[in-house]
């Protein structure tokens, strides 16, 4: 049965350093307060993976949480570049950060051969493109059967993942619906895993389109209310758009993104610093 914690404690006891984290959601549920706990906590040299990095990404990147990212698309969604992941490739500040890049087809398989314990996840993307010339984890592969001419990319089995979702059980049974991305999969690919709820309840009454992640499957569960903002969580909380367009002008210049943390991240709700 999952454990019901707190998010610090459970940030505390399931991400370390060097760690291979993944993050998922698309559109809402994004884990965004669960990736400033992992700011807070001053983790580093982390791996960071994610099918869509987008802000909470740009935020630990450029508070020197990541060494690495695997990712498939990376950008402020409706306003435009990442600059804190600009400028840690570009500039090496405030470090160096290695990427690795492949298409959404290539992640999203990546973390079904990870669920499914599989080495790795076959599929027919990348012809045509420039990405295996530059990318270590893209392979051809011929099909024993056909002789086909196919493309091989390992599974992505990370030490931690981390969703946000509607609701959970008091036993740590997880219930999401809307907009899904690769959440499930992400989670049955990790080692440990993290879910912040919206709210916790006596049971999961039925969903249209709804998925549960069994409390098998999932190390620790959190409520955090809000926790996805400034996505949002269908059926509880909208998307704040402004947050959107003002972090392009935050995160712009490293003096005013390093007010922005001290002042957002590193200071809690009662005002006292972490």
């Amino acid at each position: 049965m999952a454990q019901i914690s707190s998010l610090a404690d459970a940030v505390a006891e399931l991400v370390h350093d060097g760690d291979l984290v993944a993050l998922e959601g698309f559109t809402h549920l994004i884990p965004v307060a669960a990736g400033h706990e992992i700011i807070r906590q001053r983790r580093r040299e982390l791996t960071l993976s994610r099918m869509t990095p987008d802000i909470v990404y740009d935020q630990l990147i450029g508070a020197g949480c990541a060494a690495k990212l695997v990712f498939s698309w990376g950008g402020n969604p409706g306003v435009g570049s990442l600059h804190r992941f600009r400028d840690a490739v570009e500039h090496a500040w405030p470090r160096a950060l290695e990427i690795e890049e492949h298409s959404h087809a290539g992640m999203a398989n990546r973390y079904v051969a990870g669920a499914s314990g599989l080495p790795f996840a076959v599929l027919r993307g990348y012809v045509g493109t420039d990405l295996p010339a530059v990318t270590e984890t893209i392979k051809p592969i011929t099909c024993p059967f056909t002789g086909e001419r196919l493309t091989a990319v390992p599974a992505i089995n990370p030490d931690v993942t981390v969703v946000h979702a509607q609701r959970a059980d008091r036993a740590g049974n997880v219930q999401l619906w809307g907009l899904l991305g690769v959440q499930k999969e992400a989670v049955l690919a990790a080692r440990r895993s993290l879910v912040t709820v919206e709210e916790l309840v006596d049971e999961l009454t039925p969903v249209p389109g709804a998925i549960v992640l069994p409390s098998w499957v999932v190390t620790a569960v959190a409520v955090v209310r809000g926790g996805a903002n400034p996505s949002y969580a269908h059926g509880y909380s909208e998307r704040d758009n402004a947050y959107y367009a003002a972090w392009d002008a935050i995160s712009r210049d490293r003096a005013r993104f390093t007010d922005w943390l001290e002042e957002h991240v590193y200071t809690d709700i009662a005002g006292s610093v972490a």
